[in-house]
């Protein structure tokens, strides 16, 4: 259970359709669900807003399938599952799992994505198509988290003019998620031409010097734009999480 499932049950209550007996009924469960390899937290929706992300990275496909079947009795609508190759995907779903499967973003999504319902949009830009899977794990994220999302890819620095082209939309956005390989420049410019939060993802796109993204980790946290942060490297996940709360606190409106 969510925040937004918890919402509903309360406008139940108001409305006379749910007894407040029921409503403690429906939401009173244990805060652990102790499967031995996994100590599910069944609570976390009710406490943060969000229920518990599943990574699918190091588990095994009985596993993921055992703590999404927990957090389904639970009273989860949907679970989202992060870094599933495409054979574990196959596997999850063979032991019953009812799951689509986004290969694009490594992840599977259990349940039906929410309707939007932040302030505003969220874009995510990548500096080459490259980045193109960080980018779609982050997108799928902000959508399960209840956002609305426009994608933009191969916008980088090194083609200025390609980011200059979409003004508009770094204009109108709430939130970006700016991602980049290589010297890692991209959430720079961009946080010198946005008046939101820009988040910055830098990416393992690159050769030697990149060394494995450490050379674009540094470069973002080193940015002398402001209201750029950062996030760690290949973390699509944890730039849409974040780019979520900010779009759902009070602010402009779309």
């Amino acid at each position: 259970m969510d925040a937004s499932d918890l919402e509903e049950l309360a406008r139940a209550v108001a409305a006379g359709d749910l007894t407040p007996h029921e409503l403690v009924e429906r939401v009173h469960t244990e805060s652990v669900v102790d499967l031995g390899y996994a100590q599910v937290d069944a609570a976390r929706g009710v406490r943060t807003g969000v229920s518990e992300v599943i990574y699918g990275a190091g588990k095994t496909a009985e596993q993921i399938a055992g703590i999404v079947a927990a957090m389904r009795d639970a009273g989860q609508r949907r679970v989202l599952i992060t870094r599933l190759d495409a054979d574990k995907a196959v596997a999850v779903a063979q032991l019953g799992c009812d799951m689509a499967y986004h290969e694009d973003a490594c992840a599977g999504v259990v349940g039906e994505l929410p309707e939007p319902d932040g302030n505003g949009e969220i874009l995510v830009l990548t500096a080459g198509t490259s980045d193109a899977s960080v980018a779609a794990e982050a997108a799928l994220t902000a959508r399960f988290l209840g956002n609305r999302v426009t994608c933009v890819n191969d916008a980088g620095v090194a083609g200025i003019h390609r980011l200059l082209r979409h003004g508009e939309q770094i204009a109108r956005a709430q939130v970006i998620i700016a991602i980049a390989g290589m010297e890692g420049a991209l959430p720079s410019v961009v946080g010198g031409l946005a008046a939101c939060p820009v988040i910055a993802v830098p990416t393992s796109v690159g050769y030697g010097a990149n060394l494995g993204g450490l050379t674009a980790l540094l470069a973002m946290v080193n940015s002398c734009a402001s209201g750029v942060s950062v996030v760690n490297i290949d973390n699509g996940f944890g730039a849409a999480y974040q780019a979520s709360l900010i779009n759902h606190l009070p602010g402009k409106e779309a």
